[in-house]
């Protein structure tokens, strides 16, 4: 299953159904309509929802009705909260308007590393990966550059904003696949 990582300012927005989408900058995501994802807000998953549709248009073509999709009561708020989240915004960057419908909230919110690598932390995966596999050159930097920030938020910025999160989340992958195929590691939900 996917996921939907959004800061934990806008879980209350996704839960009442005023925010049924996000714009995403950068690399275009591997999303389609009919994908269930998991949402994920401050750390934690908050329910499922299925993606209606992916958009991809530039900044300068984004309009109140993206906004009011994502919670924002104007394309201006929308760009400002953009500036917020990723270092370089401008007219010509690239912006993926993802459209989702929340099918169903969790009574409890869970925490996210529950369901991220089967249970399995990224702190234990970096450290196992790094000690037993012998990893790419960008992998072994990714992974190195992730334990030493601390997060993958502070390790995203120090590769040039939030938009880099996914170099990360897919070295983890990578090292993850691995260590389970070696036995090393295994699913523990």
């Amino acid at each position: 299953m996917r996921h939907l990582e959004f800061d934990g300012r806008y879980a209350e927005a996704i839960l009442s159904g005023r925010k049924r989408a996000t714009v995403r900058l950068g690399r275009k995501p591997n999303l389609k309509p009919c994908d269930e994802v998991l949402i994920h807000s401050g750390g934690y998953a908050i329910g499922k929802a299925v993606i209606e549709r992916v958009e991809s248009k530039t900044v300068g073509e984004l309009t109140d009705e993206d906004a009011f999709l994502d919670g924002f009561s104007s394309r201006e708020e929308l760009i400002r909260a953009l500036k917020s989240h990723y270092k370089y915004v401008n007219d010509d960057s690239t912006a993926h308007v993802i459209v989702f419908r929340l099918v169903e909230r969790f009574e409890k919110p869970v925490m996210s590393s529950d369901y991220a690598y089967e249970g399995n932390l990224p702190v234990e995966i970096a450290e196992k990966a790094l000690e037993h596999l012998d990893l790419s050159e960008e992998d072994r930097k990714l992974l190195e550059l992730f334990l030493r920030a601390g997060s993958l938020r502070k390790a995203a910025h120090r590769l040039g904003g939030m938009d880099k999160r996914y170099l990360i989340r897919d070295a983890l992958r990578r090292a993850y696949e691995e260590l389970k195929k070696r036995g090393i590691m295994g699913p523990k939900v």
